[in-house]
């Protein structure tokens, strides 16, 4: 049968008509709308969207406590340093997966390569709201006024490429969700590649990041500051990642639980089992490069201050008892003590990178930085932004749940 031109048009035009039907579903919301989540985040999100509107128009300092002397504070701090070392799992998992070729962990890549994306993408748009001048964002990626040879101009770049490599890592899942073959055959295939890069990508601005601060050592209390900074970022940014993967892997495993074959079902304790011994491996490196730090800087004489207490607090009670924990977890294969060490870990990363970027920032100048509440909504705005849109993709791609048999059949 020979099709004329009238009848391939027609059935361009079909094919065009279902993708739009097939969008304009899938744009409509899933599952109930009055929920308890959804019921508090809402008037965030739009309180906070007002706030950035306010910020915007009338400037930084119209809704922030930031000054000339301390001109990075929460957003940078939480928003920005902090979570990009809970996006750290997505680096470690891919490494895990695709160069150890460990299996085991295989259900897990496509979600913590989603929530480290969505983690870059809004980590880089709430940088823009702590510039004062939000249009010269482009400044430190082409090394203007900054210089090529600038920590911040190596940053700046590798968090682009990075939000790059992880949208390849991520792209045969939307490929699948939309259906096109011929573009998953080739996303997929420089997926292994993508994996290597952004691994470089990721160790090394895990690393930069912490050296931004080397600049600052007459601001930064003793007690955090050294040359190894970026060390610690690094080894941290491991247990960090991996604490908020069993963190948020254990949440989606009960919201999203309609989504996960039975298999993984069966696999998910094994695999926080095995997470958990990883980041006992982890935090113990991190606990003696600490020790190591402390005792070659000789500040023994700061410990005994009201700021002395608080770094034995950090390093006790947020390294050293989530490790003992994760540690017994594995060898009793308690699950409930892994998940509850996860938490105190990020508890412990967000201390941590708070000392080193506000508490600890200019701790000893006669007025000291709070964020104001309203620097603290956009950053809950931020935060539950995110979680929406990480719900939405969930609920349409194949990110836990299995993919199309006409994946499996191509291969």
């Amino acid at each position: 049968m020979i099709m004329n031109n009238t009848d391939i048009s027609s059935i361009k035009q079909q094919e065009k008509k279902s993708t739009w039907q097939f969008l304009k579903e899938e744009l409509k919301p899933k599952g109930k709308l009055f929920t308890p989540f959804n019921i508090i985040s809402i008037p965030i999100m739009i309180l906070g969207l007002i706030l950035i509107i306010i910020r915007f128009w009338k400037g930084i300092g119209a809704i922030t406590n930031l000054t000339q002397d301390v001109p990075w504070g929460l957003w940078i701090g939480f928003d920005v340093v902090t979570g990009v070392a809970f996006a750290g799992g997505a680096y470690v998992i891919t490494f895990m997966v695709y160069i150890l070729n460990m299996k085991k962990y295989h259900s897990i890549v496509r979600v913590t390569v989603l929530n480290g994306f969505l983690a870059y993408v809004f980590y880089a748009g709430a940088l823009l709201l702590d510039l004062g001048r939000p249009w010269h964002v482009i400044n430190p990626i082409i090394g203007n006024s900054f210089g090529t040879s600038s920590v911040l101009f190596l940053v700046a770049w590798h968090f682009l490429l990075y939000m790059i490599a992880q949208l390849i890592e991520f792209s045969p899942a939307i490929a699948e969700w939309i259906g096109a073959r011929r573009a998953h055959k080739i996303l997929s295939s420089m997926t292994l590649a993508a994996v290597i890069f952004g691994i470089t990508l990721s160790t090394l601005h895990q690393s930069g990041l912490g050296a931004l601060y080397l600049m600052a050592k007459d601001k930064i209390h003793p007690l955090w500051y050294s040359e190894f900074i970026p060390i610690l970022f690094f080894v941290s940014s491991i247990f960090a990642g991996l604490s908020m993967v069993i963190f948020e892997g254990s949440i989606s495993h009960k919201v999203f639980s309609d989504q996960i074959t039975e298999k993984n079902h069966h696999a998910h304790n094994s695999i926080l089992r095995g997470l958990s011994k990883i980041c006992t491996g982890a935090m113990f490196a991190y606990l003696f490069l600490i020790i190591v730090v402390f005792v070659h800087g000789k500040n023994w004489i700061y410990l005994n201050t009201p700021m002395g207490y608080w770094y034995l607090t950090e390093v006790i009670g947020f390294v050293m008892l989530p490790m003992i924990l994760f540690y017994y977890s594995y060898r009793h294969n308690n699950v409930l003590l892994i998940k509850i060490a996860s938490i105190i870990t990020i508890l412990g990363i967000i201390v941590n990178r708070l000392n080193v970027t506000v508490i600890g920032f200019r701790w000893d100048a006669a007025n000291q930085y709070f964020p104001s509440w309203m620097e603290i909504v956009v950053t809950l705005a931020v935060i539950f932004t995110e979680i929406w849109i990480f719900r939405w993709v969930i609920n349409r791609m194949p990110v836990l749940r299995e993919s199309p048999n006409w994946v499996k059949y191509s291969k």
